[in-house]
């Protein structure tokens, strides 16, 4: 407990011992015994217990100890790391962040140096740690009324991670890892479009080769350009590079399945797929029900509806729009509907579709619409092929092809 009473000579111990595992973790090449000495967020007892040890000793004294025996290797590394522990756990994020920044500057230096990979999952420590304390470190700066610049500091310091991995030799499998959490402050600082130079790297650089990575940062990089697709409406491309997140995530990470689907069920309604009900129930999807329902249906009220419902959910998530767009969808699955009930009362005239009778199933579904207004929106159907036919402008009537006149989009999109 930070409050508890320790010795001196209790406080000395527990620093010469996080001393010696450092250097010996560095000496060895031991990755396994390095990477908790650096996890500053995991809280774990034995760092809290070293860092209330700091708090009473006199800051002269613990650099001596850094500098004296066979510790005096480090110190760059561990002096600033000391004082972000410090820091932490009186709870002053700032002071944690800068300091944890100078050591982080410090291990990059180091890193480069050595010409193995072994330290590259303790390196993948630091590169998440410093993007978790940024965040935290900029909602006690925007408490106090200040200017919350952290977590971009932490970009600038990533993409130098990214510079130093972003070579020849076995380093290089960790420069997806450090794309993902630079995906990760973009995305949370609304900056994406700086992800374009990152994923230019990754995908054109000779030096890489996409499938030596490993799987769980293949995984998060294809849900993080999967979603940029999203924004750029490039509905293809979403829905390769959302499907390989899902084929290729692990299946009991349910909460990861769920963030991938978020996406994924928008894209695949966009070009025509419709997802099972089970599926939504199963990763709690259930705002995706009404609209998949509304497709299913041809009607337009319920997706309006369900838009309106969760607007603010599917609003934070970005795929309001792509959502919103599913309207055409719908209209064409109810003048197919009308075409049924019709081939079924009159074959001879089922392609002849009267303007009338789609502004009564209108106003059935509360939706006043005049005949002008639907004239419009058939046209659009007719030019964008999800509906194969013309107009008769004197009668009023759609004059459908007698051969598929409802084309299936097939996993393409709506023509733009």
């Amino acid at each position: 407990m930070a409050g508890s009473y320790i010795s001196m000579g209790e406080a000395h111990h527990r620093i010469t011992e996080y001393l010696n595992r450092f250097s010996d973790a560095v000496s060895y090449q031991d990755v396994t015994s390095l990477k908790p000495l650096l996890s500053l967020s995991s809280n774990s007892p034995y760092l809290l217990s070293l860092a209330d040890a700091l708090n009473i000793f006199q800051e002269d004294s613990t650099n001596k100890l850094i500098r004296q025996g066979h510790n005096n290797n480090y110190p760059d590394i561990v002096t600033p790391l000391f004082r972000s522990f410090q820091n932490f756990r009186i709870a002053h994020l700032v002071d944690s962040y800068l300091a944890f920044e100078k050591a982080a500057n410090s291990f990059i230096q180091e890193f480069r140096n050595w010409e193995s990979a072994w330290a590259l999952e303790a390196l993948f420590v630091v590169v998440y740690e410093i993007r978790v304390l940024a965040e935290r470190a900029d909602r006690e700066l925007v408490s106090h009324g200040k200017t919350p610049d952290k977590l971009k500091a932490a970009g600038s310091y990533l993409m130098k991670v990214f510079g130093v991995l972003a070579g020849k030799g076995p380093k290089r499998v960790g420069a997806l890892y450090v794309t993902c959490q630079l995906f990760k402050i973009y995305f949370k600082l609304g900056t994406v479009h700086l992800c374009r130079s990152v994923i230019r790297s990754i995908e054109t650089a000779r030096i890489f080769d996409f499938e030596e990575f490993p799987v769980r940062d293949k995984v998060t990089y294809m849900y993080y350009t999967g979603r940029l697709e999203v924004f750029n409406e490039n509905f293809p491309a979403a829905d390769q590079k959302l499907s390989y997140a899902l084929m290729h995530c692990n299946p009991r990470r349910e909460a990861n399945i769920r963030m991938i689907l978020k996406y994924l069920i928008p894209v695949k309604l966009s070009i025509g797929i419709l997802p099972e009900n089970s599926l939504l129930v199963k990763y709690n999807l259930i705002e995706y029900s009404d609209v998949v329902l509304a497709l299913r249906r041809g009607d337009l009220r319920l997706l309006r509806n369900a838009l309106q419902k969760h607007e603010d959910r599917f609003l934070r998530s970005g795929v309001y729009l792509v959502l919103e767009k599913l309207e055409l969808q719908v209209y064409q699955r109810l003048v197919k509907k009308i075409h049924i009930i019709q081939k079924q009362k009159d074959p001879t005239k089922a392609h002849q579709v009267k303007l009338e009778v789609i502004v009564k199933a209108l106003k059935w579904l509360d939706m006043d619409m005049d005949v002008d207004e639907v004239e419009c929106i058939m046209a659009i159907l007719i030019h964008k092929n999800l509906m194969k036919g013309y107009f008769a402008h004197k009668s009023k009537v759609v004059v459908l092809s007698k051969q598929d006149p409802f084309p299936k989009l097939n996993g393409k999109p709506v023509n733009s």
